[in-house]
């Protein structure tokens, strides 16, 4: 039986892949035969990824630094991938931020950052994917990483700015999909809940929250290493080919409740 999942010959961008989650769904991608651009504001550390990724997997990985609030450095970045690929088949919007802080001592600043960041950051990547490669190909698959709090409020962590850009992602994601599905290209989000990255583990492995996560959480644990990646995969592969549009959350049930 063929590979379903078999993304070889394909280019994917995958962006804040330095560390954590992007990382993660890179190398998936990779495992799985694709080549990869990793994309992140720290040039040294996407270098060593693109390193690794291509020692390990035996495609070809490049690393590339990006801001993604840069329209400049978006536009470049992707010129740069397609003069080193040729194509951009898959596009992995991953980078983001998050300002936690009670919603009436949020800033106009802190709540423009979020917004820039996560939706408009990750609208400036389909745009250019879209018109320099994958309009004219005729094919194209875009992951937004949203979040489960893109779909529901919380009490835990105040943040109300990043409910508002990760639920932007999440419609926006419906937008595009309406708009690009004649071009072969298919749009959609994925919205993970609380996962374990080297930044996060300290945090949830906290008394406060692993309690959290019994009571709120229908697994009553958090997402552990390459519970996101199979979704990644899944988005990408041709196994979604009539999939898009959808929010896909990976959160163990918490929006189940």
């Amino acid at each position: 039986m063929n590979n379903i999942f078999d993304l070889k010959g394909r280019t994917a961008i995958v962006t804040g892949c330095s560390t954590g989650l992007g990382v993660q769904m890179a190398r998936a991608l990779a495992a799985q035969g694709a080549d990869i651009a990793a994309l992140a504001r720290r040039k040294n550390l996407v270098d060593e990824v693109a390193a690794d990724i291509s020692r390990e997997f035996g495609v070809k990985a490049v690393g590339i630094r990006c801001d993604i609030t840069d329209t400049n450095e978006v536009e470049n970045s992707v010129d740069e991938i397609m003069k080193e690929f040729g194509r951009i088949d898959i596009l992995i919007n991953n980078a983001g931020t998050g300002a936690v802080a009670p919603a009436e001592y949020i800033s106009d600043e802190q709540f423009y950052n979020e917004i820039n960041i996560d939706l408009f950051g990750s609208f400036r990547m389909a745009r250019s994917a879209a018109k320099k490669a994958m309009i004219p190909a005729k094919f194209g698959r875009i992951i937004n990483i949203a979040s489960m709090y893109g779909l529901v409020g919380n009490k835990v962590a105040p943040c109300s700015p990043y409910h508002a850009a990760k639920g932007g992602v999440i419609n926006m994601t419906r937008g595009l999909a309406a708009e690009w599905g004649k071009y072969g290209i298919t749009v959609n989000t994925i919205c993970p809940g609380y996962f374990y990255t080297p930044l996060t583990k300290e945090t949830l492995d906290s008394e406060f929250f692993q309690q959290n996560a019994k009571t709120m959480i229908p697994l009553e644990r958090y997402g552990n290493e390459g519970e996101l990646d199979t979704a990644a995969v899944f988005l990408s592969s041709p196994a979604s080919s009539y999939v898009t549009g959808i929010v896909l959350p990976v959160d163990g049930g918490y929006t189940a409740m």
